[in-house]
């Protein structure tokens, strides 16, 4: 249906045009992208790609048995499908919101915004947990802060 006004109908194609035209850019900028080098040579793909290659964890770097789905030294999830499955996804779930108030983390807005909104999306139901976790999540934030800056002040003084 066509809008009564011919302004408005002019405008609509040029708004319509500007958009095809900032889309074909992203395009051309995605396609035009340089490719990065692998971070490894062929004999480490090899290696990572053996059959008798050792899974480890992420988190500690322990050996991982080939059907386990958490770490037995650190509780870090490192099944392959520990997402996918329903009953399995709280345990990882949990220790994502666990890493917010315990763990190290980088303070960065990308991860405090992560954090608050995984947090939102987990806490929707019991809104009064909600506050709770974020008083812990910034405890833990300023605590991780001011242990960065304690490790950064420690290497300037170094020789």
């Amino acid at each position: 249906m066509l809008p009564s006004d011919p302004n408005e109908f002019i405008g609509g194609l040029a708004l319509a045009g500007l958009a095809a035209v900032l889309f074909w850019r992203l395009i051309v900028w995605v396609r035009d992208a340089p490719v990065r080098p692998d971070p490894w040579d062929a004999e480490t793909e090899r290696q990572i790609s053996a059959p008798d290659a050792v899974q480890t964890c992420p988190h500690c770097s322990t050996e991982q048995p080939p059907d386990g789905w958490f770490c037995p030294h650190c509780g870090a999830a490192v099944g392959p499908y520990n997402n996918l499955m329903p009953y399995v996804h709280i345990f990882s779930t949990g220790e994502v919101l666990r890493n917010g108030t315990s763990g190290l983390i980088r303070f960065s807005p990308l991860i405090i915004t992560g954090y608050f909104l995984f947090a939102l999306s987990q806490y929707a139901p019991l809104v009064i947990l909600f506050p709770v976790y974020l008083f812990f999540l910034f405890r833990n934030l300023r605590r991780s802060k001011a242990a960065a800056g304690a490790v950064e002040e420690v290497s300037t003084r170094q020789p």
